[in-house]
């Protein structure tokens, strides 16, 4: 969901992305712990549709977003089924640079907050780059 009464990513636009809490989505499944709770790698990949979701639909053809940075703090645990909704609003708009605020809350609480960056690259370009980097096959 995303606020689209412009063309242009700027500041004050918001999204958001939710799920339910699946056994897929602890720690345990994702590696990074040992407690069946919302893993942290869970929250953060919602911060970021939740940016996305924001700005999706607004940037030129051929172009999208990557994440450049994260500061987030996860402050609190979600069980298995409850529902958790990630936000995000744009707050700053520099160029190529959307700069966000992103925040995630359960049925009960704040479970997470911080700000994310994320660049518009032309996809293109970006793919021809990354294909650089790859190794190269032997025919």
């Amino acid at each position: 969901m995303s606020d689209t009464s412009s063309s242009d990513p700027r500041p004050g636009l918001t999204g958001e992305a939710e799920i339910v809490v699946g056994t897929r989505d602890t720690a345990p499944h994702i590696g990074s712990g040992k407690i069946k709770v919302l893993a942290t790698p869970v929250m953060v990949s919602l911060m970021e549709q939740a940016a996305l979701n924001a700005v999706e639909g607004l940037l030129p053809e051929g172009h999208q977003t990557v994440g450049t940075s994260l500061n987030i703090t996860h402050t609190a645990a979600t069980p298995v089924g409850h529902r958790v909704v990630a936000r995000a609003e744009v707050t700053r708009v520099e160029g190529r640079r959307l700069t966000f605020r992103v925040w995630a809350d359960d049925e009960k609480e704040r479970i997470g907050e911080g700000t994310h960056e994320r660049i518009i690259v032309d996809v293109a370009r970006f793919d021809r780059r990354v294909q650089d980097k790859a190794p190269k096959r032997a025919p």
